[in-house]
């Protein structure tokens, strides 16, 4: 018998990624409005990171209104968490959406103190700004994506897939995205 063993179901590859670049708010909304056709974000935990000014919160914006939510959407810095109710486009059926703001943490540990335990184990869509500021709090997002803004005003956005559902909104997304829109090579 070889030393080769089958794949355990579930199991990952190492973790799927691509590049992009928005090279202005249009470009940031197109990206949001085909993230939000994809069915595998009804239970999904979305990660942010970047520095101040990246695009986070704008990004957010653009994907919840993609997600119908109404009316104004304000960041949660402060609140931490602001809930929403929108609706998923590939299905039509209501999704309940979590925006978290962890910007303010101090200490990890009052993730536990404000009960986030039981909001990221409830259905729907999760997104986190600053989850390092959460760290060992959170659960393996399914994506994340990192955006960093270059001297011309370009967020280049890396997006990285670690979970299987994230596998699928990433592959997703590069098939529903003109080949324009990618940036460098995609690993999948």
């Amino acid at each position: 018998m070889s030393g080769v063993h089958p794949a355990i179901v579930g199991t990952l590859k190492p973790p799927a990624s691509a590049h992009w670049l928005w090279a202005d708010e249009i470009a940031t909304q197109v990206y949001a409005q085909a993230l939000a056709q994809q069915p595998g974000l009804q239970n999904a935990y979305i990660e942010l990171v970047g520095d101040l000014g990246a695009g986070k919160t704008t990004f957010v914006r653009h994907l919840l209104k993609s997600l119908g939510v109404q009316g104004r959407i304000k960041s949660p810095t402060y609140a931490v968490v602001e809930p929403h109710e929108g609706i998923l486009p590939s299905s039509q059926a209501p999704l309940a959406i979590w925006h978290f703001d962890f910007y303010r943490f101090n200490d990890p540990q009052e993730f536990e103190e404000a009960g986030f335990r039981d909001l990221f184990a409830s259905t729907g869509l999760k997104i986190a700004e600053w989850p390092n500021q959460a760290q060992g709090m959170l659960p393996l997002a399914d994506l994340q994506l990192t955006l960093t803004v270059n001297d011309q005003e370009v967020r280049q956005v890396q997006g990285v897939a670690s979970t299987l559902q994230g596998q699928a909104i990433l592959m997703g997304l590069l098939a529903a995205l003109p080949p324009s829109a990618h940036h460098a090579n995609s690993k999948t």
